[in-house]
């Protein structure tokens, strides 16, 4: 069978790509934080309370900021740039 020119040459990276599976400290505070939010958001939505409903978005956005924020001090998943110097 004849080859195909058109064909993409395989490579290797030049390092394996960080893998932790997103668990992280940033990602667990995000997470948690979220679902705490959520559920005090369902509480404000249960019991008719705009409050409480607001106080449940605002620990989501808190915990999203916080998330962000450890990402930013390198307790996170780095991305594909900083893989890259490292190695």
């Amino acid at each position: 069978m004849a080859e195909n020119p058109n064909a993409e040459n395989p490579y290797l990276p030049s390092a394996a790509p960080f893998h932790n599976e997103g668990k992280t400290v940033a990602a667990w505070v995000a997470m948690i934080g979220v679902t705490l939010g959520a559920i005090i958001a369902a509480v404000g939505f249960l019991s008719p309370t705009l409050w409480i409903i607001v106080a449940g978005a605002v620990v989501v956005v808190a915990s999203l900021i916080a998330g962000a924020v450890l990402r930013g001090m390198g307790l996170g998943q780095p991305g594909a740039a900083v893989g890259e110097r490292r190695a």
